[in-house]
């Protein structure tokens, strides 16, 4: 049973949302994949929503670019976390899509990572499941310590390299 549903407007996001679904593959994390428009394919986009919500499903990843109305019609649909990733596209590059999704009204809030963030908004959703689950908040324990240990063996390499200069600590 999925756990996180990762939903996306258009197949052309998938690049990008493919980065939440490996972390949460990394994890251990079920998910499911939907394509599906907030525009051209509504009343789909909110009975998948609520579907998932009823079927047990946790937190929805929403991904979409321009006026990016998909993380908002799935926040109005379901009483579960969304969680907006704006695309990077069209003239704006896809600052219009991070509006579009921070600027929710009152009431229906989602959350938003940065533009392209897709890796991120499936590390806050390990994050949010890890509140419920020992297992989870272990290996997220563990993630962080791996990457705390990478960037002392690169702080280490470029002071092998004979740099210059006072060290800080």
């Amino acid at each position: 049973m999925a756990v996180v549903g990762v939903v996306m407007g258009s197949a052309s996001d998938w690049p990008v949302m493919e980065k939440a679904a490996d972390v949460l593959a990394e994890f251990g994390v079920p998910y499911a994949v939907k394509v599906s428009s907030a525009h051209r394919t509504l009343d789909e986009t909110v009975a998948w929503a609520r579907q998932f919500a009823e079927q047990g499903g946790m937190i929805i990843i929403a991904g979409a670019g321009l006026a990016a109305h998909l993380p908002g019609v799935v926040a109005a649909a379901v009483e579960l976390p969304v969680i907006g990733v704006p695309i990077a596209s069209g003239h704006l590059n896809g600052v219009d899509a991070l509006y579009s999704i921070v600027q929710m009204p009152p009431g229906v809030p989602v959350a938003a990572v940065g533009i392209n963030g897709a890796r991120n908004a499936g590390l806050l959703a390990v994050e949010i499941l890890a509140l419920a689950s020992t297992e989870l908040r272990d290996k997220l324990c563990e993630f962080r310590r791996n990457q705390a240990e990478k960037v002392a063996a690169q702080d280490a390499a470029l002071r092998g390299r004979g740099g210059q200069g006072e060290r800080l600590n």
